[in-house]
């Protein structure tokens, strides 16, 4: 049966976008038929990240509004026959969404697919309430700094009272994924260190992404992160998608890596 998984925040800049392409990406890779669900209507970014900006045809509201069908607006990633796309409106408002038009695209695509990896927007007005209303699963997604973690914590708050599982007495599962995450400012006191985001936010770790030019340098060629995987982010993000689909893995990347005599000698990083 198919399972929504909603990437969402409080706060923008996070990198929920990046973390929809590289679940997406990582469960697609692993032989899963998934597909990523583009919710910020009128700042659409994830066909930027996933390469495929130039074949946007159609998107979510044409199919909400019944200018298209799913087969006609889906965009079939380059990289695994496994991964869609479906890109938001960049000249619609917020209000393009309904209740009932997403839930009826949603259920038309439980007939094909595995996963439904819903990207929202940020905030909590009405496209990020409807990314998360039908979800079955939920990644929180937040940078080490306390307005970031309080908007998370609202997040929360939110799922467990205005989702469609709330309203029939269940529960959401929640996963937290922590980006940017950098343990030398960490030691300097710069940024809150993993225990203290758990302690605050309560709900079970799935990764810790490290900061990293990776990101960046990935999403300006449109590539998802963790195709990468020589580098930390993409070997975190993989790891991250081993944990969604119930494997225990090691947390790697949250220990400041201390220099070797030559590197603190010739001052190699």
């Amino acid at each position: 049966m198919a399972k929504i998984i909603v990437v969402t925040s409080g706060k923008g800049g996070v990198g929920k976008t990046t973390t929809s392409a590289a679940i997406g990406t990582g469960l697609a890779l692993r032989g899963y038929k998934t597909v990523i669900v583009d919710f910020d209507v009128g700042l659409r970014n994830l066909d930027l990240i996933m390469g495929c900006e130039r074949r946007v045809v159609y998107d979510f509201v044409n199919v909400i509004n019944g200018d298209s069908n799913l087969n006609q607006t889906l965009i079939k990633d380059k990289r695994s026959d496994n991964l869609f796309i479906l890109p938001a409106s960049q000249t619609r408002d917020k209000d393009a969404l309904t209740p009932e038009g997403v839930e009826r695209v949603l259920n038309e695509l439980k007939e094909t697919f595995d996963y439904i990896v819903c990207d929202s927007p940020a905030g909590i007005e009405k496209g990020a309430h409807l990314a998360m209303y039908f979800a079955d699963e939920a990644v929180v997604v937040t940078n080490p700094e306390v307005s970031s973690v309080r908007d998370s914590d609202r997040m929360l708050g939110l799922l467990a009272s205005k989702s469609k599982h709330a309203e029939a007495g269940e529960k959401i599962k929640e996963h937290l994924l922590l980006t940017r995450y950098n343990p030398e400012r960490v030691e300097n006191g710069e940024m809150l260190s993993v225990s203290d985001v758990e302690d605050i936010l309560s709900i079970p770790l799935l990764g810790v992404i490290p900061e990293s030019q990776a990101v960046l340098k990935a999403s300006n060629q449109g590539v998802p992160v963790i195709m990468d995987d020589k580098s930390d982010a993409g070997q975190a993000y993989a790891d991250a998608v081993e944990r969604l689909l119930g494997k225990d893995m090691p947390h790697r990347f949250l220990e400041l890596q201390k220099k070797g005599l030559l590197q603190r000698l010739f001052g190699g990083r």
